[in-house]
């Protein structure tokens, strides 16, 4: 097999992940060649695309949530994600085992002795032609089953029942009570019957390949996709450390020399979907920017991790940096994040290094 050097892996993730150069696509089409974006705070995945759109505007995304080309809802790993509508209906049909894992962890015990059919009809009748909040759902929930916890019982429909949040939920600043609907009313049509792994392998692949099983099932939450892989005509490769990685056949490489700065934000997809993130950092900063079940916002120089940020109060982008910049290096990363000021609509904040 093909040895493939850390640098090589680190710039063809760049690429494929639209970070080496900003490119002009529409943002639903962006959303389905990334395979989806982390949506678990509102202005994320608004974060995500103009790191790699542009010329990029909010409302580019905001129109792909009303027209229902985009929708927001639990997915990946079974948290909140952005996928185009046509890849929701088999991605979704594919986790909701995964989610049915997580709800009985999560409500098991609450909800011992509730028919969880019964449940499931119950909360697809009252959405049926409307949308509620979660707490709307909940307090209708609680009347059929008296002594039940609320929230387990409309968190655990949730997680039975596929639903879509509606805009203007989950548009930029836009927070709130989380609407609910049903997802096949939405974008009228079931979901997939007989969803396939293999189609998500792929997907994964041309979106963050090579990779190895590990980094799939940690980006996904499913597990035994070894035999899945063992299956499909992949190329094979390895790492430096000798861990087999697969790719498509077609997906090319990259080893760029150069590399922009860029800022991401929370739960970006270049740090959440791998097992093993020593292309993109060391084992020394991972401990730092993943703590826990957080993800923090990075920024790249060089391709690398090599500092964090966060805005601080309403007017000031500090950055954090890991061992420290040079000049050159901090004049980029001082011009990245104004630009992401003017785009946050913060014309007058400032840049503060750590």
């Amino acid at each position: 097999m093909n040895v493939l050097t850390g640098h090589v892996l680190n710039r063809t993730a760049l690429a494929r992940q639209l970070l080496l150069d900003r490119v002009d696509l529409p943002a639903a089409t962006a959303v389905e060649r990334l395979a989806g974006l982390q949506g678990q705070e509102a202005n994320t995945p608004y974060l995500s695309l103009w790191a790699r759109l542009r010329d990029f505007r909010h409302d580019e995304l905001t129109r792909a949530l009303e027209d229902r080309t985009v929708v927001r809802s639990s997915v990946l790993r079974g948290t909140q994600h952005l996928v185009t509508g046509e890849d929701f209906g088999w991605m979704r049909a594919l986790m909701q085992p995964l989610l049915a894992r997580i709800r009985q962890s999560a409500f098991g015990r609450d909800t011992v002795g509730v028919d969880l059919d019964e449940l499931a009809k119950a909360a697809r009748e009252t959405l049926a032609g409307r949308t509620l909040t979660r707490p709307q759902l909940r307090d209708v929930l609680a009347e059929r089953w008296p002594g039940v916890p609320p929230l387990s019982l409309a968190w655990s429909a949730q997680m039975l029942v596929p639903v879509v949040h509606p805009p203007p939920n989950g548009t930029w600043n836009k927070g709130g009570a989380t609407p609910f609907t049903l997802a096949e009313e939405w974008l009228g049509r079931p979901l997939e019957a007989e969803p396939s792994r293999e189609l998500l392998v792929e997907r994964y692949l041309r979106a963050f390949g090579p990779a190895s099983v590990k980094d799939v099932q940690m980006w996904s939450g499913l597990t035994r996709l070894k035999e899945v892989v063992a299956g499909m005509d992949l190329r094979a490769y390895r790492d430096e450390s000798g861990r087999e990685l697969y790719d498509v056949p077609d997906g090319e490489l990259s080893e760029v020399d150069e590399a922009p700065v860029r800022l991401l934000p929370y739960f970006d997809n270049l740090i959440v979907a791998y097992d093993d993130r020593s292309r993109m950092m060391t084992a020394e900063v991972r401990k730092r920017v993943c703590v826990g079940a957080v993800i923090y916002p990075t920024v790249l120089v060089g391709g690398r991790v090599r500092a964090m940020w966060d805005l601080v109060g309403k007017r000031v982008l500090r950055v954090e940096t890991f061992g420290g910049l040079s000049t050159a290096e901090r004049a980029a990363v001082t011009a990245e994040a104004e630009a992401l000021l003017d785009f946050a609509g913060i014309g007058d904040g400032e840049v503060a290094f750590a």
